[in-house]
Formats: C-alpha cells, structure tokens, sequence
C-alpha cells in the first residue's frame, strides 16, 4: 500500500513561522522568482519504502513516467496505490502498469491523503530561505530528503491508523 500525491517546489519565498514581540511583523529575506519543480512522491505506511521523482512539470506525461518507475520498484511486488482525484491521474491515455492498482480518494479531502504530510515536513526544511537557482532549492530538497524520510519516519508519518487496520484486515483473508 502506498500514497501518492505531488507538490510544488519554486523559487518564489515560502515564509513560515517566526517568533516576535507582539505586534511586530517578522522580517526575513525574500525572492519572488516563479521557478518551479515538482516532487512527485509514493509513501508506504506498511514498510516504509518510497519514490520520490523530481519532474519539471505536473501533468499525465510525467504521472506516466513515475507510475513506470514505481512499478520498476520491487517489480513483484503488488502495488495499492491511494491518490486524489487529479485530472491526469485518470486521463485515458494513461497506462497503469501491470503491478500497480489505483483507488482514488473522495474529492477535495487532502485530510485523507497522509502524503500531504510528507510535503508538509520537506516545506518546512525551505521556509524563510532564499534560494537563487533551481539547483540551490533541489540540493536543499535532496538533503531534507536523505535527512528526514528514513523508513522509520515515513511509517510514522503515514500510518493512519484506520488504513493500517484495513490493511492487516484486507492482508488476513
């Protein structure tokens, strides 16, 4: 069983949180460039296994190509794949591979889908920092990557407990 869900990484500031006196509005340095990448992202509750793609854009073309590269993943290995209801997610000229079974969450209900908290904790690692070039923002992403999702706390992560419970349920017959 795995998650999957994509976000956007540019290099347009993301500010987050900042502690100041009450009153006082927080000052960080800022670039406001629209440069983008996408991270496409499948996360395993079960074993804590995972694929992250770092594609240039967000759209059936490159949801081929990271269904191509999961299915490559463990190839006999029966893949349960949870995602939302993107449009490209269901384009016909789609191609599922043979090991990968899709089952979509209800519409607007990211709360269901514990990838968003996967990408929640990597924007954390970028917020309030100013990065001059792509290759700037994906070492920093590559670099919270290898640091924050281990096996362990991708588990942590993403192991709703109403969905391992169905697991372990659907897994005993």
């Amino acid at each position: 069983m795995y998650f999957q869900d994509e976000s956007r990484f540019g290099l347009f500031t993301r500010n987050g949180k900042a502690l100041t006196a009450k009153g006082i509005k927080p000052i960080c340095l800022y670039h406001h460039k629209f440069e983008s990448t996408y991270l496409f992202g499948a996360f395993s509750p079960i074993n804590g296994d995972s694929l992250l793609l770092d594609l240039p854009n967000c759209n059936t073309d490159m949801f081929q190509i990271f269904l191509d590269e999961l299915a490559k993943q463990n190839p006999e290995e029966y893949k349960i794949v949870i995602l939302d209801n993107g449009a490209f997610h269901k384009a016909k000229r789609l191609l599922i591979p043979d090991n990968i079974g899709l089952i979509f969450l209800p519409p607007y209900s990211p709360e269901l889908n514990p990838a968003e908290k996967v990408w929640w904790l990597l924007k954390k690692q970028i917020n309030n920092k100013v990065f001059k070039t792509m290759e700037n923002l994906q070492a920093a992403m590559e670099f919270s990557i290898a640091d924050k999702l281990t096996s362990r706390q991708i588990k942590s992560i993403t192991g709703y407990q109403v969905y391992l419970s169905a697991f372990r349920t659907i897994m005993n017959f």
